[in-house]
């Protein structure tokens, strides 16, 4: 018995067995609209596609991945990372590698399956045999998941069964009652299919040499079955060899215009694109898809654009990936990814934000140098900075707000220009006391 029951699959958005849960990448099984069968490799031969799974699997991918735990309720940083978070593949496949291919299968087919090759002592309730240390990833297509009624499930990979215990599964796309995720393809079939269709119609006609269809009448003769095979032969011979048309006075040519020239098929393939962009969670623009509203969002700077897209499409993807690579380690430990490296800046508003963060006193000097891979000032580029420029005015003057203290005119720096630093913050002095009045 596969995945699902006859009910079941009835039920389940028309799933007819497992083999529909994770499509084969061989080609073997998909689903066919029209004259397409769109498989998990057919569908990436469509461009809006392609840019939308190496734009998501290329970020995610080269997020640099974080070891951490928490020290007295302080998140820290915890070095060295095992060898499942530098190498989780073995020598030949680094971790870049590793997130790239199990992003590609998370997006395109739901699910991603490894075979645990390695494991090292530690253990833990989601691995009670023992952590794993490498995990060899299979073809999704490979895969099949199979939950017999009164036997344990078991991993059908390349013809084998392996025990769930063995195998590595992360899943997304995750609906209540299903072990495995539903496939972002099979879904998008129809979508997918119809660009590729509209691809293959215009390659047949630029290929055709970008004839027309046409009507033929004699106007002389009624034609016997063999003439008109005779002229049908005749006129493809010349349409297929380039020539010249040539017709006599008993003949009737009228041009039919194709479809392909019309705007019709030019807003189809916009249609097209915009529908597979919504499938694969990716924003239009980012892969220079027109929107099917034909409005536009315009942003003041780039990284107002970079957070948009973390937050509302790739902030979750994210956090799950977290999740899963979390049960790899031992607890209390736990990974995040540094999305940071999504939000860089241009210089100069990477200069306004280091500025505002030494002077409400939420970074140092020397903190803030590191981030650019300077080391602390010496004492004597201390001294010729000051000599040269004076001590700023805002980092004079500059306390935090909850513990500021009066500000005098004699202590002000602005006001009696000189370079002397304010007081050392404390509570406040407390005002003397008026004199009693009679």
């Amino acid at each position: 018995m596969g995945l699902f029951g006859p009910r079941q699959r009835r039920d389940f958005f028309g799933i007819t067995g497992a083999q529909d849960m994770i499509p084969s990448r061989l080609g073997a099984s998909g689903r066919k609209v029209g004259n397409q069968v769109v498989t998990d490799d057919k569908a990436m031969k469509h461009s809006v596609v392609w840019a939308c799974l190496r734009l998501q699997c290329g970020l995610v991918s080269t997020f640099p991945v974080n070891q951490y735990r928490d020290v007295q309720g302080i998140q820290t940083q915890w070095d060295p990372k095992p060898p499942i978070l530098t190498d989780p593949g073995g020598m030949n496949v680094s971790m870049v590698d590793w997130m790239a291919m199990t992003h590609l299968d998370l997006m395109r087919s739901g699910n991603t399956v490894g075979l645990i090759v390695e494991r090292n002592a530690a253990k833990t309730p989601y691995y009670p045999e023992g952590l794993p240390s490498r995990i060899e990833l299979q073809p999704a297509g490979a895969c099949v998941f199979i939950k017999p009624r009164k036997k344990p499930p078991v991993w059908r990979i390349d013809g084998k069964e392996y025990d769930p215990r063995d195998v590595y599964h992360e899943r997304a796309n995750v609906v209540a009652g299903l072990e495995v995720g539903l496939p972002t393809v099979l879904y998008a079939a129809l979508t997918i299919g119809e660009g590729l269709s509209m691809q293959q119609h215009g390659l047949d006609w630029f290929g055709g040499g970008a004839v027309p269809k046409a009507r033929m009448r004699n106007t002389a003769k009624k034609l016997q079955a063999t003439d008109i095979s005779t002229a049908k032969q005749w006129y493809a011979d010349v349409v297929n060899n380039g020539e010249l048309l040539v017709t006599g006075s008993d003949w009737e040519y009228d041009m039919i215009q194709a479809q392909t020239a019309g705007m019709e098929f030019i807003e189809g393939r916009k249609l097209a694109g915009a529908d597979v962009c919504r499938f694969f969670d990716t924003p239009a623009d980012l892969v220079d898809v027109q929107s099917s509203s034909g409005g536009s969002i315009t942003y003041a700077n780039i990284t107002q654009r970079n957070v948009q897209y973390l937050i509302h499409h790739l902030g979750p993807a994210v956090i799950r990936r977290e999740d899963a690579l979390s049960r790899l380690l031992p607890r209390p430990r736990y990974v995040k990814l540094n999305t940071d490296a999504l939000l860089r800046m241009d210089p100069q508003t990477r200069q306004e934000v280091m500025r505002s963060k030494i002077e409400s006193w939420f970074l140092t000097n020397t903190e803030a140098r590191e981030l650019d891979n300077l080391p602390a000032l010496s004492a004597s580029q201390r001294a010729e900075m000051i000599d040269l420029y004076g001590r700023p005015l805002a980092a004079a003057r500059a306390l935090p707000p909850s513990q500021a203290g009066p500000k005098t005119g004699d202590q002000s720096t602005e006001s009696t220009g000189g370079d002397n630093a304010p007081a050392p913050p404390g509570p406040a002095p407390k005002a003397p006391a008026k004199p009693a009045t009679k």
